[in-house]
């Protein structure tokens, strides 16, 4: 079997196994255009990548109505392409990366979804919003008017057992749950992101509705 046709055969499989709404997001980073093309005509219809330049390039090569989604750190030197090749930002962690943001859809007059990130894991290295800090964030980016706040996303820590992301994942939908419950403009929370190759089930379980996953669909990545 090619190498294509086992990404079909592969996206197939998860997709058969997710709950109905349950939505899942091809993590396409080092990807080939063929690759990502497969991942398509299987079913996928989220892409999502870790740096913009890389997501720049695939679009060009990309004619099929998907949504693209910035699932990477994004950096505040990369907001203004970021804006025009994204349909959703899901790792939004600061006031100051919002007013970028919003400042260059203002300009072109588009409105971003966006995703906040939970630093579940609280881990000094990592970016995100430590789950204490969540709501604060949520009510100030009520007023900015070319955003829209869809839900949180959350990585949680390196681990070998996915097991030990359960407290990482219930907590961010504890945290989602009562968002649910605020009246703040701009605020609609629809998607939990939660969950990759290794702890997508845990993910699923713990409330996700959105997995973004790589490995499991495309294979290992090939080295240098």
């Amino acid at each position: 079997m090619s190498d294509l046709l086992q990404i079909e055969k592969n996206i197939m499989q998860v997709l058969n196994t997710l709950p109905p709404d349950v939505q899942l997001e091809a993590a396409a980073k080092t990807r080939s255009a063929e690759e990502v093309k497969a991942a398509i005509k299987a079913g996928i219809s989220i892409i999502g990548y870790n740096y913009v330049q890389e997501a720049e390039r695939m679009r060009k090569q990309i004619d099929a109505e998907v949504s693209w989604h910035m699932i990477g750190h994004l950096q505040r030197s990369k907001v203004k392409k970021a804006v025009k090749i994204f349909d959703m930002i899901e790792t939004l962690d600061s006031i100051e990366l919002a007013a970028l943001l919003n400042a260059e859809c203002e300009k072109i007059g588009v409105t971003m979804q966006v995703l906040v990130e939970v630093n579940s894991g609280e881990e000094r290295q990592k970016s995100g919003v430590t789950p204490l800090e969540v709501e604060s964030l949520i009510r100030r980016l009520g007023s900015f008017r070319h955003i829209r706040v869809k839900g949180l996303m959350t990585m949680g820590p390196w681990v070998e057992n996915p097991e030990e992301l359960r407290p990482c994942f219930r907590l961010t939908k504890r945290i989602y749950d009562h968002l649910r419950t605020l009246n703040v403009p701009h605020l609609e929370m629809i998607d939990l992101s939660m969950g990759m190759s290794d702890s997508y089930r845990v993910a699923i379980e713990e409330g996700a509705n959105i997995v973004r996953l790589g490995t499991i669909l495309f294979g290992p990545r090939s080295r240098g």
